[in-house]
């Protein structure tokens, strides 16, 4: 009898519902793999936090915002769907988009996600990226810790970003409509 060299789709995707993690602690299961990471240190949030500010200081739309609220996305293989929980999500006030109490929602509406490295930058990079462009979700927000840049990928065709604009630590990123500002980036490393 053959073995399946990994768990049914099924029995992947109940396992992973199932996890209890510590508190502060976050899993999400990423194209067959179940990742949990820890929670996010000092510099991290800073990162996030200077973002939102800029967003909702800056922005001529009005923007919403929810911090580690999870995402179902299409899968890239070997999982039914992904379940994957950013940093950060903006949509437009008006869709009042984070109104349910589901852990999960769907990326439809979605503005923007932001990702800030931390104990698996490599993840931050490829996967997830991979994980918003299959949901369509416009606009991806990198900012890598380790390499000191940020990068906004644009235009989600198939499982990846056709744009991307980058800049080191201080150098301003355009963030198109609906934000339509400059982001400064000098203050977060």
């Amino acid at each position: 009898m053959a073995h399946e060299p990994y768990p049914s789709q099924d029995v992947l995707l109940e396992g992973f519902l199932a996890l209890r993690t510590p508190e502060g602690f976050r899993a999400e299961l990423i194209d067959g793999e179940i990742i949990v990471s820890p929670p996010p240190g000092g510099h991290h949030e800073r990162a996030i936090s200077r973002i939102v500010r800029q967003v909702m200081r800056n922005s001529p739309a009005e923007m919403d915002f929810s911090g580690n609220r999870g995402l179902v996305l299409p899968s890239g293989g070997r999982c039914p769907k992904n379940h994957v929980i950013p940093d950060g999500v903006f949509a437009p006030a008006e869709l009042d988009l984070f109104a349910d109490e589901a852990a999960y929602m769907r990326p439809g509406g979605l503005a923007l996600v932001v990702e800030v490295t931390s104990s698996r930058p490599d993840n931050d990079r490829e996967a997830k990226r991979h994980c918003y462009a299959r949901g369509a979700i416009p606009l991806y927000l990198l900012v890598d810790r380790e390499r000191e840049t940020v990068t906004l990928f644009c235009e989600p065709v198939g499982d990846d970003y056709t744009e991307s604009h980058a800049g080191v630590f201080g150098k301003a990123i355009e963030l198109p409509a609906p934000f339509s500002f400059t982001l400064d980036t000098e203050d977060l490393a």
